[in-house]
């Protein structure tokens, strides 16, 4: 059995046999194990954005999640497993939790025998090349797809209506993500961290 954490209701860990998903209906900041975990905290207030952005009516503080991604580290620390995360998650100098090479391979993250590298889901089903870090305790170093993916470059996002405007249009006329797809988790990619987290060393 893994338990997936912070996962989406209805999402790609639902209804999967040996998976036990943990969707926001049960708050998975209280989980205190025995199974190994994939984690998928949330991360607004980690990422490139965390403050909202420039046109943020409210500002926000750096990491403040109610202590979700605290929590994930804690669990996959004490029973083994991983955490995914965007690419750049400032939540790894946080945490003191190694950067891992964007070119790919395995790095050493910190003294609790973890584990930090850098994948795009463009290699396993995400439309977008969808740069990740992740970070596991317990697991067998898998090999993966390392260096860029073939995903398609997608709008890569303006701070407000009037820098759009101001952008050429190749950049304006660039398909964009919805929030939805951004957040989830492609089929292939959830089935490379089920054997990630079921090859324990």
């Amino acid at each position: 059995m893994i338990t997936a954490l912070f996962v989406e209701d209805g999402g790609v860990y639902c209804d999967r046999a040996g998976i036990d998903p943990w969707t926001i209906e049960r708050d998975a900041r209280t989980y205190r194990g025995p199974y190994r975990v994939i984690a998928h905290p949330p991360c607004k207030r980690w990422g490139r954005y965390w403050s909202g952005g420039p046109s943020a009516k409210v500002r926000r503080k750096l990491g403040d999640d109610d202590g979700c991604f605290a929590a994930a580290l804690w669990a996959v620390r004490t029973f083994g497993g991983v955490i995914e995360h965007p690419e750049a998650s400032k939540a790894w100098d946080w945490f003191g939790i190694a950067r891992p090479n964007r070119r790919g391979g395995w790095t050493h993250a910190d003294a609790y025998d973890g584990r930090s590298c850098c994948v795009e889901q463009g290699h396993y089903g995400h439309r977008a090349r969808n740069a990740t870090w992740l970070y596991a305790v317990g697991c067998a170093p898998l090999e993966m797809e390392w260096g860029p993916s073939r995903g398609v470059r997608l709008d890569c996002g303006f701070h407000s209506a009037e820098e759009r405007a101001a952008a050429p249009v190749s950049e304006r006329a660039r398909e964009r993500e919805s929030a939805k797809q951004r957040l989830a988790t492609p089929g292939p990619f959830a089935d490379l961290l089920i054997r990630l987290v079921g090859g324990a060393e």
